[in-house]
């Protein structure tokens, strides 16, 4: 049984949050011993826990990097069951993201495209796997995902006038003729996209009645990018907008569109650093309009969201999982307080967990471990884990299932 503390790096992206505003910063400085301060001028937004090559976690007791020592003992701290499935990679990656404006409008591309566009461009395809992922909100978070029904769209692209040109000549949308309706919106000129903005910014509040989000993210989010970007229009008048909570959490599928919008939120998705950017960024840095119509699947808001359920991992009752529909992970969420405890049974595959609020100590394999808020642990393969606080202490446990 294994548990190795670990020192995390965070990537610094224009939507993140600045300096010490940001969740992920304050996770990534708060692991003494290595080398990460936080700059005051500069925007945090990813603090990446794993060992994916771009940036890896180094173990803080001899800062060698992590994936190198799972290769030399990998039997111990991987284990056979997911060795046989995976091989020697940790299949998973974990993130804290700190988001302070929209991110991109994104998908990840299913395993098969992946594959393909890996072999074609790997400087910008970095593997060949998907890249379905879970997010749980650690504040409030707001977020698009998936799309809106189908009616919902046909009402708001017919009641309003200026919307009605991106039809066609499909005045009754299926859903086989959303995907068009979608590429006609991402092909319009600069031009088409500021001529509808202007005039959906004019129009009365009561013209989006049934989505008020609507009138409040409109100027928001052309403050954050631009008038001309036709993700604005997508993401507005035919995606799920929603608003989760700390603790609530949502999945997408390799295929779903999403863009995060603000908040803090652990993340945890297959290990891949694949995406296809269409929106919510300038021009030059979007994908080809037919590769990622393509590519995109389509899923109701129902079908995102992810509610965790009592997990019999935790013997004490103390222990709550997600478990998406996919093979690479689990996500426990361990909750105590006061003079209660928790013992967590030996774990099917490697984990990654990260302490998320308060403070405690974790017992694994007979050592014992300071938990404070921001640290980072690697455990081994069917390792036992004991935490305690005499405060609260709250902790996400990524796992592979094998």
């Amino acid at each position: 049984m294994t548990a190795i503390q670990l020192a995390c790096q965070c990537n610094q992206y224009p939507w993140g949050k600045i300096g010490s505003k940001s969740l992920a910063a304050q996770y990534a400085a708060a692991t003494l011993g290595h080398d990460f301060q936080i700059d005051e001028n500069k925007a945090y937004a990813e603090m990446w826990m794993g060992s994916y090559p771009t940036t890896p976690s180094k173990i803080l007791s001899s800062g060698e990097d992590l994936q190198e020592y799972l290769d030399e003992h990998k039997e111990k701290l991987i284990g056979e069951p997911v060795l046989s499935k995976f091989g020697t990679d940790l299949p998973f990656l974990p993130k804290i993201l700190s988001i302070a404006k929209a991110l991109p409008l994104q998908i990840h591309p299913q395993k098969e495209l992946a594959s393909h566009l890996h072999e074609m461009q790997p400087e910008k395809f970095t593997d060949g796997n998907h890249k379905p992922e879970i997010a749980v909100a650690l504040s409030r978070f707001e977020v698009f995902v998936g799309w809106l029904p189908v009616d919902e769209i046909q009402q708001l692209f017919t009641s309003i006038p200026i919307l009605t040109r991106f039809l066609g000549q499909e005045k009754n949308l299926s859903p086989q003729m959303l995907r068009a309706l979608i590429k006609r919106v991402l092909s319009a000129s600069d031009g088409d996209i500021v001529e509808v903005f202007t005039a959906l910014r004019n129009l009365p509040d009561s013209y989006f009645s049934s989505h008020p989000y609507i009138s409040e993210l409109l100027p928001r989010l052309a403050d954050q990018y631009d008038e001309s970007d036709p993700g604005i229009l997508v993401a507005l008048f035919m995606m799920n907008f929603l608003v989760l909570q700390k603790g609530d959490a949502l999945y997408v599928p390799a295929g779903g569109i999403h863009a995060y919008l603000s908040g803090d939120i652990v993340e945890c998705m297959a290990r891949s650093d694949n995406v296809l950017n269409t929106g919510f960024c300038p021009r030059a840095d979007r994908d080809s309009i037919d590769l990622f119509t393509t590519a995109l699947t389509f899923n109701t808001k129902d079908e995102v969201k992810l509610v965790a359920q009592s997990s019999g991992k935790g013997l004490k009752g103390h222990t709550k999982a997600f478990s998406p529909p996919m093979s690479e992970f689990d996500m426990l969420i361990v909750s105590i307080n006061g003079d209660e405890a928790e013992k967590i049974s030996a774990l099917e595959g490697p984990g990654i967990m990260v302490v998320t609020s308060g403070s405690g100590s974790i017992e694994c394999g007979g050592q014992v471990y300071k938990a404070l808020e921001g640290y980072v642990f690697f455990i081994g393969y069917a390792s036992e884990l004991e935490l305690l606080t005499d405060g609260e202490l709250e902790v996400h446990l990524a796992y592979c299932r094998g």
